[in-house]
């Protein structure tokens, strides 16, 4: 199973979780923030179905690539570059996440920014480069890629990574459950 295999499972989980729940995906609908995930347009702030959408043109890491002269975890890339969608919420086994996903394209954008600040800190440090992916439940930790070894990492901010929670993303994606 690849990376985009293990995200359309977790994605349609996700839906099925709301559906069951009768929880409905509905989000503000902000007309300065378009987005194909909008399933409906809508008035400003108004309250709207929205679902995460497959990228139809892939968008890449290459300028992020360029402006730090690295080379970006083929899983990384394939992860940012799969779905458009509000970010997810997820449990595993040792806690709560969210999985970070672009919503649009002004917004893969600004993740590449956060990213570029988030490995220029980790070359500062002199540590290990790592990617984030996803945000804990706990406010100083998030959920990482180590760039050379491609493992899934709890990375605490300011500190080398030290709990590995995966060896590879597809394994991670596959241990997490839709948390509602």
């Amino acid at each position: 199973m690849g990376i985009h295999s293990a995200l359309d499972r977790f994605v349609t989980d996700y839906i099925q979780a709301h559906h069951d729940a009768s929880q409905p995906m509905v989000l503000q609908f902000d007309q300065n923030w378009p987005s194909p995930c909008y399933q409906q347009q809508g008035e400003q702030d108004e309250w709207v179905p929205w679902l995460p959408v497959r990228q139809n043109q892939h968008a890449t890491l290459t300028d992020f690539e360029q402006a730090l002269d690295l080379k970006v975890n083929p899983q990384l890339s394939e992860y940012f570059t799969c779905y458009w969608s509000e970010n997810l919420n997820a449990k595993t086994p040792r806690g709560n996440l969210q999985l970070l996903l672009p919503w649009n394209q002004a917004d893969f954008e600004r993740l590449q920014q956060n990213l570029i600040g988030h490995v220029l800190m980790k070359r500062r440090l002199k540590q290990p480069e790592t990617l984030f992916f996803a945000v804990t439940d706990e406010d100083d930790f998030f959920i990482s890629i180590d760039n050379a070894s491609g493992r899934v990492m709890l990375e605490q901010v300011g500190l080398e990574p030290t709990e590995v929670l995966a060896e590879n993303l597809v394994e991670f994606l596959q241990q997490l459950q839709p948390r509602i």
